[in-house]
């Protein structure tokens, strides 16, 4: 599931992947996809200026690191649901 519990350990849904929940987080997903390829766009605007403060580079530092820790949960999430080809 693309969120966390409050202590941070990741959330798991347990079903077959077609109720409301699943769907809402197939949807939070599709979002945070989005929102980090749109991140990629701007760090790499950004990184092409010449004048960037370290504010500014830690701010990015910050989103692109929060980005990638849910792109992760995604791809761990998903990775699990796949079926794994029998070993030879």
């Amino acid at each position: 599931m693309p969120w966390a519990r409050a202590d941070g350990r990741p959330c798991y849904l347990v079903g077959d992947g077609t109720g409301y929940v699943s769907r809402l987080a197939d949807e939070i997903e599709d979002v945070q996809i989005g929102m980090a390829d749109a991140l990629l766009g701007h760090a790499a605007e950004l990184l092409a200026e010449r004048r960037v403060t370290s504010a500014e580079l830690h701010y990015l530092a910050r989103r692109l690191s929060e980005s990638l820790r849910d792109v992760m949960r995604i791809a761990e999430s998903r990775g699990a649901r796949l079926a794994r080809p029998p070993r030879p």
